[in-house]
């Protein structure tokens, strides 16, 4: 056998069982973490929720009398309307051990009540907005984007139209803005908004320098 193969294959393989080991390590350590805060967490006494950053929907902005005839805007017309009603609050990027920790755990089935229908109120506005843009009522479909991104939510789809909107009406310079906002997200989808928000506004200042 050659003796410089059999060299490499061995020091390969100490390296692999070096990282194997290495990775379980870390694994043990992180799921220890991960224990050690979740004991933590259920002991946290219920706290007032008042801090909360809740959701007020402004019915009277949305274009409610548009596309009535559309059983699909009326279904989205109906549920942002139910919504209004309830408590709604953007907890996207919370787990359940950081809110027991920080606000209790006797809060958590409420928390995450307030967080289904916020789920439910962005992406019923980006399927209203996508229905409004298909019929050519972009203004008004900007006006549900403005809001969604006002609350910070994490559908990329939203920044996105809502930048097209605004380059279409000269205004790229807002989209400045939108990336400010994105920066702050506490979301899987963060680093992506962004990138593709600054590859729009690229582009739009050298189509409209």
């Amino acid at each position: 056998m050659n003796l410089g193969f059999l060299a490499s294959f061995i020091t390969f393989s100490v390296l692999i069982s070096y990282n194997v080991k290495k990775q379980a390590r870390k694994n043990r350590s992180s799921e220890k973490d991960f224990w050690t805060r979740e004991s933590q967490a259920n002991s946290v006494r219920r706290k007032p929720l008042d801090n909360l950053n809740y959701v007020t929907i402004p019915l009277e902005k949305f274009p409610t009398h548009l596309m009535n005839e559309n059983a699909d805007v009326m279904e989205c017309i109906g549920i942002v309307e139910s919504l209004a009603s309830r408590k709604t609050v953007n907890l996207t990027g919370w787990s359940n051990t950081d809110l027991k920790l920080e606000y209790g755990t006797a809060n958590i089935t409420v928390l995450s009540e307030y967080d289904q229908n916020y789920t439910l109120l962005v992406r019923t506005l980006q399927k209203w907005s996508d229905l409004l843009l298909e019929s050519g009522y972009d203004k008004e479909a900007s006006v549900l984007l403005e809001f969604a991104v006002s609350t910070n939510t994490d559908i990329s789809r939203t920044y996105y139209q809502l930048a097209d909107y605004w380059i279409s009406q000269g205004e790229s310079f807002r989209i400045e803005r939108l990336i400010r906002i994105a920066e702050g997200l506490r979301s899987a989808s963060k680093d992506s908004i962004i990138r593709h928000l600054r590859q729009k506004l690229k582009q739009s200042e050298k189509q409209f320098p």
